[in-house]
């Protein structure tokens, strides 16, 4: 999916309302880690796609890093990057892989969001993407985890998702997102794109991928088996009490023991 949809990603995203929404909740995790309110974290921005956040945390004064499994995304974060006029270091890594990437340095800071770790699709890998998450992290360091709330997407097996829509002097995009469930768990998340330029008609195309039903109890407890501690659990980036009935999302914090 993300290979071929990188070049519209920025336009599937509303980055100004999403940052606007977002880095509030970051920046309390990010002043409960600093010992002084002006220090400069270390932050990785794992499956970072086009590079927003971490674009975003480095212009605030942090030193930040970012990497992502597709190079085609890496690719747009390091000219959003440039654009930003920010430094950020990027590297092609996917989840698990970023303590060889980055060569064994450490962060303060891991950010693993917009539902990236369900990309995950068995236990094994899960575990090993969080005992790298760990590797990577100071002791003490914190874990943020921004995942779907999929105790109620599985209870009510919600199918689909509010579209997107994007227009510029290139044209006009609309984006409809929807789930299909498949066996042990798995679910086929699928993308529709529309695109209208100028007086031509709608061309459409649907990229797809998998996903695996990441359950609050389950996640919480590979976090505790890899080694973190001080878990806590939000039903959004504004730091709302998770409820697995109606929350929107689960937000993990956790630290490194």
């Amino acid at each position: 999916m993300y290979e071929a949809f990188s070049a519209n990603y920025d336009r599937f995203v509303n980055w100004e309302d999403r940052l606007a929404y977002e880095l509030p909740f970051i920046n309390d995790q990010i002043a409960s880690l600093q010992r002084t309110p002006t220090q400069a974290l270390s932050i990785l921005d794992a499956a970072c796609g086009t590079g927003m956040h971490a674009i975003a945390l480095a212009g605030a004064g942090h030193h930040v890093s970012g990497a992502d499994l597709f190079p085609q995304m890496i690719e747009k974060a390091e000219l959003n990057a440039s654009a930003a006029g920010v430094k950020v270091s990027f590297k092609a890594a996917g989840l698990g892989d970023l303590f060889s990437a980055f060569e064994g340095e450490r962060f303060d800071l891991v950010l693993c969001l917009g539902n990236s770790l369900p990309h995950l699709l068995s236990e094994h890998e899960i575990i090993n993407a969080l005992v790298d998450f760990a590797a990577v992290l100071h002791q003490g360091g914190m874990l943020l985890i921004q995942n779907r709330n999929f105790d109620a997407v599985m209870r009510r097996e919600e199918r689909w998702m509010e579209p997107q829509t994007f227009r510029d002097a290139e044209g006009e995009w609309i984006f409809q997102r929807f789930y299909d469930f498949l066996p042990g768990g798995l679910i086929r998340f699928n993308i529709v794109t529309l695109k209208q330029s100028g007086d031509s008609g709608w061309q459409s195309a649907v990229t797809s991928t998998l996903l695996r039903a990441q359950l609050h109890a389950e996640l919480e407890q590979a976090l505790i088996d890899t080694g973190f501690n001080t878990i806590r659990a939000y039903g959004s980036m504004q730091g709302n009490a998770f409820s697995a009935e109606t929350s929107g999302n689960l937000i993990l914090t956790a630290l490194k023991a």
